[in-house]
């Protein structure tokens, strides 16, 4: 069962990342021939796993972030290269662990890693991938660009904790989610759009609007991303709809639709997500729940929100077609949900 999301204002034209693509293309070239040098490895399993994933079809959003931010403030030299593979080796490496904490089946319409060469293949190769992403933000030679990617792997890591911490608690409450992801999602982006303006010696208040876009275009992101799973279609989201609920993940749609309703519909939401009873008959109840609470389109409007400041973030900046890319990639992560 899938979930119309209507957005309260629809654009005739939708946004697209085409623009971002098109400018970043011979830089992302590049990008992924050393993703495809740096995976290699004499341990014939290493480039096995990691090749599963990295040539599943992602948009490699994150490192086209990373040339677009040192681009739009002009930088020519080659180390935002290494950077922005750092950091898809980086999510790439999260992707694996995920798959693993969350026992998922699918990634991007695929078998995971784990459920074709095993949790420990998958865990230690993540492993192997963050350390080739530490050896590429060593060889760039800049301080501040790694202490910024090296401490976003520590929120990360503390984000994955938190969210096993909360994890089948119905008591979660927004701020606890909007914590989570902004640790385990939104960090990256932010790091990723970080460095760019670092590798190009940019001031502070260069580092700052692109810090502020990346966060907020995360919190944006995986907002949807979160509606998506209750109002989506299996083909576009590469993983069946209602896996969250599955999971037992507390998402703002279960958050909001559990506070807002009836004693016995609390109850519901206990026993569905904190007793483990995910059927499709009580996700089919579940999604009743959402429609009935109109959380998806709540959710959606809080996505729009911090769409709005990583506009806000990127407006004193010179207009360029690069500015014009990046705002671009707000709307196009928000209208997904069309």
């Amino acid at each position: 069962m899938g979930v119309v999301i209507p957005l309260e204002e629809n654009k005739n034209k939708l946004a697209s990342i085409k623009p971002l693509v098109d400018l970043t293309r011979a830089d992302m070239e590049r990008v992924n021939q050393l993703i495809l040098s740096k995976a290699g490895s004499d341990v014939q399993m290493i480039p096995e796993v990691a090749n599963h994933l990295i040539s599943s079809g992602g948009k490699r959003l994150r490192p086209m972030l990373t040339l677009a931010a040192a681009s739009l403030f002009g930088y020519r030299g080659e180390n935002h290269i290494k950077l922005a593979t750092s950091v898809e080796f980086m999510h790439t490496a999260t992707l694996l662990h995920d798959d693993v904490v969350d026992e998922s089946d699918l990634r991007r319409g695929k078998s995971t890693a784990r459920t074709i060469w095993g949790n420990q293949a998958s865990v230690l190769v993540g492993d192997f991938l963050l350390g080739q992403a530490f050896r590429m933000m060593v060889e760039v030679g800049s301080l501040e660009a790694l202490d910024v990617l090296s401490s976003a792997a520590c929120v990360i890591a503390e984000g994955e904790v938190l969210q096993l911490s909360v994890a089948k608690n119905m008591e979660t409450t927004e701020d606890d989610y909007l914590s989570v992801i902004r640790a385990k999602t939104a960090a990256l982006f932010a790091a990723a759009a970080e460095v760019g303006p670092i590798v190009a010696e940019t001031g502070k208040s260069g580092r700052n609007a692109l810090k502020s876009y990346g966060m907020n275009l995360g919190l944006a992101f995986q907002l949807v991303d979160d509606a998506l799973d209750y109002g989506g279609k299996a083909a576009d989201l590469g993983k069946n709809v209602g896996d969250d609920f599955r999971e037992g993940k507390i998402t703002l749609p279960i958050i909001l639709a559990y506070r807002r309703g009836t004693q016995e519909e609390r109850a519901f939401w206990r026993d569905a997500i904190e007793g483990g009873n995910s059927s499709d008959a009580n996700l089919e109840k579940a999604l009743g729940l959402i429609t009935k609470y109109g959380t998806l389109n709540d959710t959606i409007q809080r996505a729009v929100h911090y769409g709005t400041i990583a506009r806000d973030a990127l407006a004193p900046l010179p207009d360029s077609a690069w500015k014009s890319a990046l705002m671009e990639v707000i709307d196009f992560c928000i209208e997904r949900v069309n």
